[in-house]
């Protein structure tokens, strides 16, 4: 599958599948009009897919985003997950809340029951890994979707993300993407301007996303090595695809919504881990940077780190031919100068806003396009540190690299396994290899 050939990268269509055109154009049709959903009902039921912190937000923003919806049903590796996201959301969202018992599911095979519950839409809010297989399996039952980042911990899978977005599209289904600032009020306005040529044309840009530690999950007696390291994610590539994928890939996409979605020619980058050592964090690394090499000439360079103690930044910043963007200030300097004075906004609530609206309106909304796409940058960034190489677009769209486990089973192996001090193997520059 040619993802570059699939999914469209012109201005025009980078408009029409980027994100909403204006939230309050938004909110106001979502106020007057109510029409009949696929179900036949002003009632749209929601099933939630992950119960851990992100995933209960994320059911909150969308029963904030739909008076009339309602949390049907919810799934997720552990009880006490479900246990404490439902009471959660009931304390916030108590009228919206009408999951019962035999509506909450446990196990690796909970998500098809609540496909089976007869829910319109689904939240994704898991480990990664797990992202593109039940976004597949939501798109083949008919559902609505809102897909929490990173999208994908390998190429095959943004190769399944794509595939299951264009299937979407052609079953009239929505799909929205959690990569939230693309429903930012004023990132919106700001990148509309620097798309209309503010800045005249981008030579560099500077993307950073770093900030402390993240959480570490103790290994709690009686607990298997799939139990232990899918409790603790974040800290295992093959659940989080590392800090790009964490964390950075949200400046990353932003780099790309800058650029028009257009991917880039290759990346190279260096990184390794040097205070959050030992078994506790897993197999990933605490820093990682990144030049991404576009065929105008344009330079990205990306850098995220997670360390304790060190001076933080998140930011994006533009660097034009005639000024300059600071986005997250909403500001452009140089000779069109200007500044968003608009009102904050949740974006968090508004990507749900946009969710659905689309549906009640009957025009889908479909996200695939940078779902993909800045998936697969956050991807080449971690490998491209991981190896020492210098990893091409296409040699990252084409590649059959998969680590996961073979069977999907707490009692079975995860793909990458402790010694016998406990320490997990890590990747090599210049001897790792991407394939």
């Amino acid at each position: 599958m040619d993802l570059a050939q699939q999914i469209p990268c012109s201005r025009r269509d980078f408009l029409k599948h980027s994100t909403l055109a204006a939230p309050g154009a938004v909110a106001g049709a979502l106020a007057v009009a109510r029409g009949a959903h696929a179900a036949g009902s002003d009632v749209l039921k929601i099933g939630l897919i992950g119960c851990g912190p992100r995933g209960t937000g994320a059911a909150v923003n969308a029963l904030n985003a739909d008076r009339n919806a309602k949390l049907w049903a919810m799934a997720d590796l552990v009880a006490d997950n479900i246990a404490a996201s439902r009471r959660n959301i009931q304390n916030e969202k108590a009228g919206q809340v009408e999951v019962s018992d035999d509506r909450c599911f446990i196990g690796f095979d909970a998500y098809k029951h609540v496909l089976e519950s007869g829910v319109d839409v689904v939240l994704l809010a898991l480990p990664t890994f797990f992202h593109p297989h039940y976004l597949k399996a939501c798109v083949e039952a008919g559902k609505h979707v809102f897909c929490e980042k990173i999208h994908a911990v390998d190429a095959p899978g943004v190769r399944m993300v794509a595939a299951a977005c264009e299937e979407a599209k052609r079953k009239g289904l929505s799909i929205v993407s959690g990569l939230a600032w693309r429903y930012d009020t004023g990132v919106v306005e700001t990148m509309k301007r620097v798309h209309d040529g503010a800045i005249g044309e981008i030579v560099a840009i500077q993307e950073m996303c770093n900030t402390g530690g993240l959480r570490c999950r103790a290994r709690q007696p009686g607990w298997t090595e799939m139990q232990y390291q899918i409790q603790d994610w974040f800290n295992f590539f093959w659940l989080s695809a590392d800090l790009p994928g964490l964390n950075l890939v949200h400046n990353l996409d932003k780099a790309a919504w800058a650029m028009h979605d257009e991917p880039p020619l290759r990346c190279w980058g260096t990184g390794g881990r040097q205070t959050r050592v030992g078994p506790q964090f897993g197999d990933v690394w605490d820093h990682h940077a990144v030049v991404f090499e576009y065929a105008n000439g344009t330079r990205m360079y990306a850098y995220c780190r997670q360390q304790d103690g060190c001076a933080t930044e998140i930011s994006d910043r533009f660097f034009g031919t005639k000024g300059r963007c600071d986005l997250l200030a909403n500001r452009i300097e140089g000779e069109r100068p200007w500044r968003y004075s608009g009102p904050p906004c949740n974006r968090f609530d508004l990507e749900h806003v946009a969710l659905f609206s689309a549906i009640r309106n009957g025009k889908p909304i479909n996200n695939g396009v940078y779902m993909a796409r800045s998936s697969l940058l956050a991807i080449m960034a971690t490998w491209a540190c991981y190896t020492g190489e210098v990893i091409t677009w296409e040699q990252a769209m084409k590649s059959n690299h998969v680590i996961a486990p073979k069977v999907l089973a707490f009692d079975a192996d995860p793909p990458t396994k402790p010694d016998a001090q406990g320490n997990y193997p890590l990747p090599v520059p210049g001897i790792t290899k991407f394939s």
